[in-house]
């Protein structure tokens, strides 16, 4: 995501159309499945994630109540940063540094800090390292209430407003899309666990109110109003429940086998591309639109690519094949808001130039320049991991 979002970035007369967001009716580039890859990704680790919780005897109502507040955090940040750039002449003072405050403020109200231990470890200590954290939370929560309310678009926009009160959401974000996606993936596997017969029905029945909302069935209904069912609350979350069926070859006895593993995706894949030519004629190949078609082959897609890490991490065991995406995947919330507040910075040093100079005036330095920047930024991600900084929502 960071490479694709950087390539963005340089000239349309270097960069060729098959390595941007596709343009037309219907298609898609590699670059439309980083975002549903992301989501699928997600809905396989909800298994793991929410059913160790509950393994641990950690009460359904307690995992609903951290489902909630994941979301809540997710859609609040995807929402301020999906507002752009405030206006400096509308506020009075620097956009560039609202947003690298927003997104400063946005790092420390979900980290986590863990301090090295002594030898002879304090009494105190404990206590310590639960200061800090709260400290740096409450520091970020409050930096992102202060700047959401300070906001004031090009136009006199405002994030918030009280007269009537009003949040304003847009598209949600990538963030809060993910967000969406996550609840109603883990109202899913909350509901059904691992049974793989009730996960693929609800993938499908997810897909369904795609075509659903197109007719208008929703129209009246007051949820609508603020959310799209079709697409937000349907085709997108059916990437992450895909996502969520496959993962349970992870954690059934029944495909406790390489073979049985390997034989399973293959028949998710192929099941996904053939629905995914069956609807093409239907709606087309639209990552905007969150078309079925689309949702399908990001299935197929990223379920074949993950079965070949799987192949070279696990049944072939070459490690150093895998290490730099295990690196890369140890914190990836983190390096997404530090790629986010890269152009903000890269503005306040006065190198905006300098910076775009190095996409050209050929391919080969665009690529050069994307790779290099998503390598500083993970670079970075893994120094802070290493000294103890996280985040967690």
């Amino acid at each position: 995501m960071i490479f694709v979002n950087d390539l963005a970035g340089a000239s349309s007369q270097i960069v060729p159309a098959w390595m941007r967001h596709y343009q037309g009716k219907s298609g898609m580039t590699f670059v439309d499945l980083v975002f549903p890859a992301f989501l699928f990704v997600v809905g396989m680790s909800i298994p793991f994630a929410l059913g160790s919780r509950l393994t641990q005897g950690e009460s359904l109502w307690k995992t609903l109540a951290h489902v909630a507040v994941r979301t809540f955090s997710l859609l609040t940040v995807g929402i301020i940063m999906v507002n752009g750039t405030p206006s400096s002449e509308e506020m009075g003072w620097s956009g560039t540094w609202w947003s690298v405050l927003m997104y400063c403020s946005a790092i420390l109200a979900f980290s986590t800090v863990s301090l090295p231990r002594p030898t002879n470890p304090a009494a105190g200590l404990g206590q310590a390292r639960r200061l800090v954290f709260l400290a740096l939370r409450v520091i970020g929560l409050v930096g992102l209430i202060w700047l959401a309310l300070t906001f004031r678009g090009h136009n006199g926009e405002r994030i918030v407003s009280f007269d009537p009160f009003s949040i304003r959401t847009s598209w949600y974000g990538i963030l809060g899309l993910i967000g969406w996606a996550y609840l109603v993936g883990s109202l899913v596997f909350l509901a059904f666990r691992v049974r793989r017969t009730a996960l693929l029905g609800c993938q499908a029945l997810l897909l369904c109110l795609y075509p659903a909302a197109r007719t208008g069935i929703f129209k009246d209904f007051w949820l609508g109003q603020y959310v799209g069912i079709g697409d937000t609350l349907g085709a997108l979350p059916s990437i992450a429940v895909g996502g969520m069926l496959l993962s349970t070859i992870l954690l059934t006895p029944d495909t406790a086998t390489s073979a049985s593993r390997v034989r399973f995706t293959l028949l998710f894949a192929a099941g996904c591309a053939a629905g995914a030519g069956l609807l093409t004629g239907l709606y087309g190949i639209n990552k905007n639109s969150a078309t079925p078609a689309w949702c399908l082959w990001a299935c197929a897609i990223t379920a074949a690519l993950w079965l070949l890490f799987h192949w070279a991490a696990n049944m072939q065991r070459v490690s150093w094949v895998v290490r730099p995406f295990v690196i890369a995947g140890e914190n990836v919330l983190l390096a997404y808001l530090l790629s986010g507040m890269l152009p903000s910075l890269i503005d306040l040093a006065h190198l905006g130039d300098f910076y775009g100079h190095l996409a050209g005036p050929y391919l080969g330095c665009a690529i050069a320049r994307s790779a290099g920047c998503g390598v500083a930024v993970l670079a970075v991600t893994a120094g802070l991991n290493r000294l103890g900084f996280r985040l967690k929502l």
